[in-house]
């Protein structure tokens, strides 16, 4: 099988990207077995979203029928959909009314860049920096949204909080690594 990217430092990024992507989504999988469909199914819809993004960017790692357009495309699409159930329409209740508001004016910022990018027909011309904002916007959501279990009691859904949160923020820095390194060649 052959591989899209040539450096190893490449390689050994979107692999441990991956790995890591592939674990927390397993994680959040044996939890919804944990808690039952009843409580969980938005993990399941949200993980299903995260299952494509990952299948996908293994397609584009190994050559196996993906475009590079394609991959762009389908991948800022899948992320679009988690962010606007997650984080937009579905968002979870925080009591501090000034980080719900950061946390929902960082998801619609994350969205239009999002729309912006796969809307673009020359989404080569889509700077590494405007790429890197997309990645540094989820890292901050996620940060925020870990804030905010910190201050709340312990409970048992916390772990599985924990590990859900940084599932879209692991999987955007593997798409952005690739996007770039794919605009460079």
């Amino acid at each position: 099988m052959e591989i899209r990217f040539k450096k190893k430092g490449t390689v050994f990024d979107v692999l441990v990207c991956l790995l890591a992507a592939l674990f927390s989504v397993g994680i959040m999988l044996y939890g919804i077995i944990h808690f039952g469909l009843r409580v969980a199914w938005p993990e399941l819809v949200l993980n299903l979203f995260y299952i494509a993004c990952l299948i996908m960017v293994v397609m584009y790692f190994f050559k196996i029928r993906i475009t590079t357009q394609q991959f762009n495309y389908w991948c800022s699409l899948c992320l679009g959909v988690t962010v606007l159930l997650r984080d937009i329409l579905f968002p979870p209740s925080i009591p501090a009314y000034p980080i719900r508001l950061a946390c929902l004016v960082l998801s619609v910022a994350l969205m239009l860049m999002l729309t912006y990018f796969y809307a673009r027909k020359e989404w080569k011309t889509y700077s590494r920096r405007n790429l890197w904002m997309i990645c540094i916007v989820d890292m901050a959501i996620a940060i925020l949204y870990n804030v905010v279990i910190f201050m709340e009691p312990e409970d048992e859904f916390s772990t599985y909080m924990l590990t859900e949160i940084w599932i879209r923020p692991t999987i955007t820095y593997t798409l952005v690594a690739c996007f770039v390194k794919a605009t460079e060649e």
